[in-house]
């Protein structure tokens, strides 16, 4: 089983490359932002620790955590927003080295996919066979971001100058994936990193 990790900046098509390994190679994927969601649901990992370090406050009706009300505790406090990652984080990654040996003792997995956007930033390098980072120019990104999802582009160029630079994902990654051609072009790149070693 290879174990490889997707990384790349908000508005390069990093579901793209996803939709693609599930469907055309039959991979197993992972999405650490759907995951960290699971986790924060009652009785899940990161569920407990959340809501003692955050309160009751952001309890809805039916005690699930109101993702809104935290999101906007978090996102106007860079403490509680590193407070908030300390408890979500280790516990994705807890959840996905156990799944790993799950999937490995089942032997029906041959390509094990971590997407990220803090990948790297997570150290998953240290789990990962490979990372592959997904590249999208600025300017395309920006026009993707805009036209799919609304907002204005000093929006999307704020976020995207928060993020790590397109050089830092290049160094850190092993692969490279233009996401700028046609969906035969994207095939074809994902088919040769998969495939560049048999």
């Amino acid at each position: 089983m290879k174990i490889i990790g997707i990384t790349g900046g908000i508005g390069t098509g990093k579901s793209t490359i996803l939709n693609i390994l599930k469907e055309k190679h039959h991979a197993y994927i992972i999405e650490t932002d759907k995951l960290a969601h699971h986790l924060m649901l009652p009785g899940e990992a990161a569920y407990t620790e959340i809501v003692k370090c955050f309160g009751e406050d952001i309890l809805t009706d039916d005690k699930c955590i109101n993702r809104t009300k935290l999101g906007a505790i978090v996102f106007q406090n860079q403490e509680k927003l590193a407070q908030l990652n300390a408890i979500v984080h280790p516990a994705v990654k807890q959840y996905i080295l156990q799944d790993i040996e799950k999937q490995k003792n089942s032997h029906t997995v041959s390509y094990y996919i971590i997407e990220a956007a803090l990948l790297i930033e997570d150290g998953y390098h240290q789990i990962c066979d490979e990372i592959w980072c997904v590249h999208v120019e600025k300017e395309e990104r920006i026009k993707r971001l805009m036209s799919g999802r609304g907002g204005t582009r000093q929006k999307w160029e704020s976020i995207i100058a928060s993020q790590s630079s397109d050089t830092y994902y290049r160094e850190n990654s092993n692969c490279i994936i233009e996401n700028m051609g046609d969906i035969k072009n994207i095939e074809s790149q994902i088919e040769q990193l998969l495939y560049k070693n048999t």
